[in-house]
């Protein structure tokens, strides 16, 4: 019999002890029927990006509760779908606060249920434990992480034996698993006791070093000389990019190296910036201060994972402007294909896969090259998927570069997650390309727009908290689905709807408005956050007539979200 909200702030009084947060959390709610409601109003919504939500007490939390329960539900799928003897799992964290609780929480119970688990021994990125999946022969993995959340927030992602996030199938399988569960059914085994049974092992330095090595097998210079004395400033954001990025740039040669003071250190409270992500210009500003101080070239910044990687690069003038994801990923997609048909690379029917709210012109960029572009739903997950058909059909040397609008790169198969690391590495590599030839990338930037014209892309969210704000979002939706004829007198010439799935895409919540003059509207609820996204796309002549067209539609969209 499903329980109240309040029989469930009960049980939980009673049960949850093993964490003297949760304990304390408890009893400060008392009495206080909002905040029981919204800890405790459903459970914590499980999908293809696994679990993400705020750190707390209640069902609809992070805690080892809920951890321990989703392990619990992964456990049993396991069983039920490999033989013994191939049940093994990855596990890696970030530097999130209580990620190392959840990730020995998770692990004890994997162990607990005669699942092999190899676990890195220290924080490291998503992109470290895809590889250890593959490397390692699991049928799964998880990471521990919320990504570019603030700091209130932890999550739980988990990935297939192809080391991709796991499919829409798996994710339904999963959690039915899960809702079988009773957290407080599952006991909270010893983590040092499984380990010394040797049911727990320790990822080896050889795992971590083999994926150092793919990053740099990236290079697509072939024996093009570049100044690697170029000066670059590197942020972690206090995440798990410090060890890998730094490695990989020293070993391919770029030495001049400054780390964010204040960034360096693991610190899951994220002191210099709400939001950890590369995204957003507060959390790239001590960045460019110390670029300002040391006369640095190029800023690199990585989201706490280390999955995302943002870039500023100084101009004319000697100021320090911020590329977006769409620049980076176009000028890393010229770059790649011009040196890859330069020195005879392009391998036979080449492949680039992009996100559906990615910029369109880099459709036109490939198609100049040579190259097939696929176009795929929000997440990297659907890039990976997209690798994964190329490798079953014998043709994983064809995809060439994948990335999404959201700060995501990667450019070789030996992962299925956007890769921070190699994005680091590539954007420095073409950096000194470009600056050993006299070229910046903001020069580089111009003549890709004067040649396939100007595209502005940008990205508003709207925030909806609580149970009224998942119906609130559903209504919004609803709305948009009902018809809309025209945004600021742009007509709308093609609706696509995602939703029964589109173009052999599975289905989504998403609608793209096609709108006439070549601009287009994307919406859609985040899957992470309690958001709602739109995305406006807008191809004009120059960039001042691409700004004025996207700020009437931005204003006038925004009227639908209130």
């Amino acid at each position: 019999m499903e329980r109240s909200i309040q029989e469930l702030y009960a049980l939980w009084c009673e049960k949850a002890v093993a964490d003297p947060d949760i304990a304390r959390e408890l009893r400060d709610i008392a009495g206080d029927s909002a905040k029981i409601e919204d800890a405790f109003y459903r459970s914590l919504a499980f999908g293809t990006g696994g679990l993400r939500g705020v750190i707390g007490a209640g069902t609809n939390r992070m805690n080892v509760y809920t951890v321990a329960k989703a392990s619990q539900g992964l456990s049993n799928y396991l069983l039920a779908h490999y033989p013994e003897g191939r049940r093994s799992i990855a596990v890696s964290r970030d530097s999130r606060i209580k990620s190392e609780l959840f990730s020995r929480a998770a692990s004890a119970v994997f162990a607990a249920n005669g699942i092999h688990v190899y676990i890195y021994p220290e924080l490291m990125p998503t992109p470290c434990l895809s590889y250890a999946v593959r490397a390692l022969g699991c049928c799964a993995g998880i990471m521990i992480t919320a990504s570019h959340n603030p700091s209130k927030y932890n999550g739980y992602k988990v990935y297939g034996s192809d080391g991709c996030q796991i499919t829409t199938e798996a994710a339904a399988e999963i959690l039915a698993e899960i809702e079988n569960v009773n957290e407080f059914d599952v006991p909270l085994p010893d983590f040092d006791a499984l380990a010394a049974e040797g049911r727990i092992e320790l990822i080896g330095e050889d795992v971590y070093t083999g994926f150092i090595e793919e990053v740099k097998n990236q290079s697509v210079l072939f024996g093009d000389d570049i100044d690697r004395n170029v000066s670059v400033v590197y942020s972690p954001l206090n995440g798990a990019g410090l060890k890998p990025v730094t490695r990989a740039l020293r070993e391919a040669g770029f030495t001049r190296i400054t780390v964010v003071k204040e960034q360096e250190a693991p610190d899951g409270n994220f002191p210099t910036c709400p939001y950890p992500n590369p995204e957003i210009r507060e959390a790239m500003r001590l960045g460019i201060e110390t670029c300002r101080r040391t006369g640095a070239d190029l800023l690199l910044a990585t989201d706490p994972d280390c999955d995302r990687c943002g870039i500023a690069v100084r101009d004319a003038n000697g100021d320090y402007i911020l590329l977006t994801g769409n620049e980076t990923g176009l000028l890393l997609l010229d770059f790649i294909c011009s040196q890859r048909l330069k020195h005879d690379k392009m391998p036979k029917d080449p492949v680039f896969v992009k996100t559906i709210v990615t910029m369109d012109l880099a459709e036109r960029i490939a198609a100049r090259n040579g190259v097939k572009t696929v176009n795929v739903l929000t997440g990297f997950k659907f890039i990976g998927e997209q690798i994964a058909l190329l490798e079953k059909a014998g043709h994983a040397d064809a995809y060439i570069f994948g990335f999404e609008e959201s700060y995501g790169y990667l450019t070789g198969s030996y992962v299925r997650d956007k890769d921070a690391v190699d994005a680091a590495l590539m954007i420095c590599e073409m950096f000194a390309f470009y600056k050993t030839r006299g070229v910046s990338l903001l020069d580089k930037l111009i003549e890709l727009y004067a040649e396939y014209g100007y595209c502005l892309n940008t990205l508003h969210s709207y925030e909806f908290d609580g149970s009224a704000g998942m119906t609130k979002m559903a209504d919004i939706m609803k709305r948009f689905r009902e018809g809309v004829a025209a945004f600021a007198g742009l007509a709308v010439e093609k609706t696509l709807d995602y939703l029964p799935g589109l173009d052999s895409l599975p289905p989504s919540d998403v609608l793209k408005f096609l709108l006439a003059g070549g601009s287009s509207i994307v919406v859609r609820p985040s899957g992470t956050e309690p958001k709602l996204k739109a995305y406006i796309s807008v191809s004009a002549p120059s960039r001042a007539e691409a700004e004025a067209v996207e700020k009437k539609l931005a204003d006038e969209l925004a009227a639908f979200f209130v």
